[in-house]
């Protein structure tokens, strides 16, 4: 009872630190206010497929040219089950998810979910099988909310008003997906949403929020791996890297404290956009990243079309949907999705961990036509995971019926509650964050900075054979190649094999 009273205490305290930085009061605090870009979230598709309780079938999915993946079929897709089996489920370890505006309706939506697939469940979520009676136990993995300034209603603006940033119901999606698939890639880590009131420049910036919420959760020991599926286009920046070394201040906070910190690399390919104008904004003109994910002490996560079976995740499946599984991929488990974001940041030099790659990687380091140095830059992604919607991860979401205009949500979209096939390097991060938690857990330590690691197995001609999926297949502006590219990184993970070889080669002076 007292350990859980201790941790109940920790992320109040958690909870007011944040407020106050983000407040303006108490410690000092970057001024970002004039900065210039939008925090969005790295959804970029989805499809509403059943409002029944139980799971779509994969027939359902395959009627809207999906295929839907379940908890399990994801486990055998990337070799966790065995993990799992083994009885290493993150226990122990804290993922920090961050989303803007939360979801009000995030604790029965995780109830529902677990309930669906047979997870645990955690103290701190509601729904048909309600844990919160065994929330006084000091070893129940815990579900919780931590909000900045508060939890707004997800309540939408009138129509006719606004710039659509103000729209919670796709950041209500992101929260669903960030917090599900986290708690079901490692089933007994906790969870902590945290949750911010403003997604861009409106008096508070975004950005400032998130990351002093980040540094809050690490100063207080309260976390582990963080999952940002959120990002905005290094051009956007008005004062370039000086905005940058001023937030990512958090990042080196994070390293210093071993927290592994993962960000979605993006859903738009090499295309970013600026803030202005405001309700249309203009792409940067050049091909472009997006910052927390050209960070060199993130690890960020590119996407792929995830071409296994979906009910049994065990082979190759090139006859069933979508279309970017057969023809010219027929035979092919992860294609490079064609959106993944991925290229070369105009700000951060290519780091040390990044300037011995695996024989035939295409790294370039530059951008045509971008500003600066623009030479022998920081490329990304780092490594990747599915993303593509069209191959997507089952998320169940129910959505309040707030009136305004000619439908409900006010017009806002997603707008149904049920079960929805989603997709976007969204994705892709709490995943990883999963399999970091489970390697932390395996351990017995934390692993903290994992790049320069990850860079070192895949130098290696036996540990990356064995520990990834070289994605060869897939353009976003970019060509996916052998080993890196700017599609997919080094590819994606066999978990069972690449987390006791990441424990093992994880050093101190990463």
């Amino acid at each position: 009872m007292g350990k859980e009273i201790a941790r109940l205490f920790t992320l109040a305290m958690v909870s007011a630190l944040v407020a106050v930085a983000a407040g303006g009061g108490g410690p000092s605090r970057v001024s970002t206010a004039n900065e210039a870009f939008n925090v969005l979230p790295l959804i970029s598709d989805w499809v509403f497929v059943s409002a029944e309780g139980n799971p779509p079938s994969q027939a359902a999915c395959a009627a809207v040219a999906r295929r839907c993946f379940n908890p399990s079929a994801m486990a055998n897709s990337y070799d966790y089950a065995v993990l799992h089996a083994a009885g290493n489920n993150g226990q122990g370890k804290t993922i920090a998810v961050v989303d803007s505006f939360g979801a009000t309706t995030i604790r029965q939506d995780l109830g529902i979910f677990n309930t669906a697939f047979g997870l645990p469940h955690l103290c701190g979520e509601t729904g048909p099988s309600d844990p919160s009676a065994n929330c006084a136990s000091s070893v129940s993995p815990r579900f919780d909310i931590v909000c900045v300034q508060g939890c707004p209603a997800p309540k939408p603006p009138p129509l006719n008003n606004g710039t659509g940033l103000e729209y919670h119901n796709l950041w209500d999606l992101e929260v669903a997906l960030d917090v599900e698939w986290a708690h079901a890639t490692a089933p007994l880590a906790n969870i902590i949403l945290v949750t911010t009131p403003t997604a861009e420049v409106l008096g508070v910036q975004g950005f400032q929020q998130m990351m002093n919420a980040e540094s809050a959760l690490i100063d207080n020991g309260s976390v582990d791996v963080i999952s940002q599926s959120f990002g905005s286009g290094e051009g956007a920046f008005n004062s370039g890297l000086a905005a940058l070394k001023q937030l990512r201040t958090t990042f080196e906070k994070a390293h210093a404290n071993k927290v592994t910190v993962l960000a979605s690399s993006g859903d738009g390919g090499t295309i970013n956009s600026m803030k202005v104008p405001v309700k249309d904004p203009r792409d940067i003109p050049y091909p472009s990243v997006s910052w927390p994910a050209s960070d060199p002490l993130v690890t960020t996560v590119g996407g792929t079309y995830l071409c296994t079976n979906a009910v049994t995740g065990a082979t190759i499946d090139s006859v069933s949907p979508p279309t970017s599984c057969q023809g010219a991929n027929a035979g092919d488990r992860e294609p490079g999705w064609v959106v993944s974001g991925g290229g070369y940041s105009i700000y951060f030099d290519r780091p040390a961990y990044q300037n011995v790659l695996p024989p035939g990687s295409s790294y370039v380091g530059s951008s045509a036509g971008a500003p600066g140095k623009n030479s022998n830059m920081r490329g990304i992604p780092d490594v990747a995971y599915q993303a593509s919607a069209r191959t997507g991860v089952l998320v169940y979401l129910s959505e309040p019926d707030f009136k305004g205009g000619e439908t409900g949500c006010g017009g806002a979209n997603p707008c149904s509650t049920g079960w929805y096939v989603v997709g976007g390097t969204s994705s892709s991060a709490p995943q990883w964050a999963g399999l970091v938690a489970m390697a932390d857990q395996i351990a017995g330590h934390n692993l903290g900075f994992i790049n320069p690691a990850l860079y070192r197995l895949a130098n290696n001609i036996a540990t990356y054979k064995a520990d990834f999926y070289d994605v060869t297949r897939g353009n976003n502006g970019y060509s996916a190649s052998i080993g890196w590219d700017a599609v997919t990184g080094l590819g994606t993970p066999d978990a069972a094999k690449l987390i006791p070889d990441l424990i093992a080669e994880v050093r101190p002076t990463d």
